[in-house]
């Protein structure tokens, strides 16, 4: 028997919130851990030698795959969404893309000694289970948790808190498993765990769904939406409307410039974790594929402190625009920590430089993903007419499949350039992009027509909540 909506949302609870969420978040974590697995074994596995069970490949070639495949990430939520809304429904859209990642990732972990010279054919095959599969599990694992709760609920922005919560725990012990695996067994053994990671998430929501989630997402919801958007895309833009759409244009192509610095992380930052730095401590060698870790262990020790701050500012808090400045600068600190490692090595190359500036680098990339991040989906949501806004949020995801290529194909030229200039070049432009956004930003809250306003204190509790989960 199907449990409704109501029962399945009101009548059995924890901690003041639906059984589902918690299913939800439980979901989601095991495929973040799957995911930032990938992020962050993928790059060291495709440059080390062939001896160690690598590909063997060049920086420069990893480097353009990882952008293809990330901006791909990005990229296939958008036709997963419509998939779902027209076709499948989110929960058959979850499982099925949870089932081709799986199987995505198994293939990456077959020895290479058991396929021989299908290797790279292997590979490519395996990277587009995981692609398409994002796609279809990604977007309607998200959309999910708004259905949990009527209209108005308040409990919506604490629900995403512990959503969000559950994505960046995932994120965290990717890293350190995954890393370990990969470092004490071989590279294989990264790729199992992440499909194990998948297969949790899988089991977990076969098992509890219906009990947990009653009817929710099981129908595509397309008919209604289409008879809304049918009605409402006769009526022209008001001026107020077209206004509000510039002001996310300018403001979509900064966040480009951010997210494009920001992904270094797991490509030339990764790389140069595990070529340049030096990572003993006494006897013991940090694995390169934890410093992925470094970034969601900031966010939940800082979310909360970044959460009490704004409340703390209530009518003083700054504007989404001189968030944003704030993000870029904080990045462009983050590249100047990196600039030091490399002025460590100095000439020689023999010479590593210290962990604690990659540390540091990471540190003040999460300070910036927590002052720009939360304004992408709340920026939509606050800016976009209801009737553009499938069309805005798709625009939206595609900029950050644009930042992902971006960051790929940047660096990708560290062999031509250096370290030096590429981590030079990022903090220039983010510093410059940081004080374009002051110097328009009055311009920009003008042409918001008063969102910013009415959502200041809205703002307050969601500004931590909405991070990009799009690398």
């Amino acid at each position: 028997m199907v449990i409704s909506k109501m029962n399945a949302n009101f009548q059995s609870s924890w901690f003041g919130h639906p059984r589902g969420l918690f299913l939800l978040s439980g979901t989601e974590l095991w495929e973040c851990f799957s995911f930032y697995a990938m992020r962050a074994i993928l790059i060291l596995y495709l440059t080390d030698q062939t001896v160690n069970g690598g590909l063997g490949w060049t920086i420069q070639d990893a480097l353009r795959l990882s952008a293809i495949y990330s901006a791909l990430l990005c990229l296939t939520p958008v036709l997963g969404g419509w998939i779902a809304d027209n076709y499948l429904g989110q929960r058959r859209s979850i499982i099925i893309g949870g089932i081709l990642m799986a199987i995505g990732h198994f293939m990456l972990a077959v020895p290479n000694n058991m396929i021989n010279l299908h290797v790279l054919q292997v590979f490519y095959v395996g990277l587009s289970f995981l692609i398409v599969g994002n796609g279809l599990f990604r977007p309607n694992i998200f959309t999910m948790v708004g259905a949990l709760y009527r209209e108005g609920d308040t409990r919506l922005d604490g629900a995403f808190t512990i959503f969000y919560m559950g994505i960046n725990i995932g994120a965290l012990l990717s890293g350190v498993i995954a890393g370990t695996a990969s470092t004490y067994y071989n590279w294989k053994a990264g790729f199992l765990c992440a499909g194990i990671g998948m297969l949790i998430s899988l089991f977990t929501q076969l098992l509890f769904a219906n009990r947990y989630l009653g009817n929710i997402g099981i129908e595509p919801v397309a008919k209604k939406q289409r008879r809304t958007s049918d009605s409402n895309r006769k009526q022209p833009l008001t001026l107020i409307e077209r206004d509000r759409l510039k002001a996310m244009v300018i403001m979509g192509l900064f966040v480009v410039i951010f997210w494009a610095g920001f992904n270094q992380a797991d490509g030339l930052m990764n790389i140069y974790s595990q070529q340049h730095t030096d990572r003993m401590i006494g006897a013991f060698e940090v694995p390169a594929a934890w410093f992925q870790s470094l970034n969601p262990m900031f966010v939940i020790i800082l979310a909360p402190l970044f959460a009490m701050l704004w409340r703390y500012l209530g009518d003083n808090e700054p504007s989404s625009p001189i968030k944003s400045a704030m993000g870029m600068l904080f990045l462009a600190v983050g590249f100047i920590c990196m600039i030091g490692a490399v002025m460590q090595q100095d000439s020689d190359i023999s010479v590593k430089a210290s962990m604690w500036w990659l540390v540091a680098a990471y540190f003040f990339h999460t300070l910036g993903e927590l002052c720009l991040s939360p304004i992408g989906l709340s920026l939509i949501t606050k800016l976009a007419p209801l009737r553009l806004l499938s069309v805005t949020m798709g625009a939206w995801f595609s900029s950050s499949a644009i930042a992902n290529y971006i960051a790929g194909f940047i660096g990708s030229h560290v062999d031509d350039a250096g370290p030096l200039t590429i981590f030079g070049g990022i903090a220039i432009t983010a510093v410059i992009a940081g004080i374009l956004f002051v110097m328009c930003s009055s311009t920009l809250v003008e042409w918001m027509h008063g969102a910013e306003k009415k959502a200041v204190r809205t703002q307050v509790k969601t500004d931590v909540q909405i991070l990009s989960v799009v690398p």
